[in-house]
């Protein structure tokens, strides 16, 4: 039987933090299962044009 695994890194706009800074989350998809998680890794908001 073959898993189809799915893994996805993104910054949560909905959690910026105080200093401006985007958070890392990860989302695994097993399945069609669904698990997220925070990397507790953060990157500097870059402001748009």
């Amino acid at each position: 039987m073959k898993n189809k695994i799915s893994i996805l890194f993104y910054g949560k706009k909905s959690r910026i933090t105080s200093s401006n800074l985007l958070p890392i989350y990860l989302r695994v998809t097993i399945e069609g299962r669904r698990f997220e998680f925070c990397t507790h890794r953060n990157v500097p908001l870059e402001s748009g044009p």
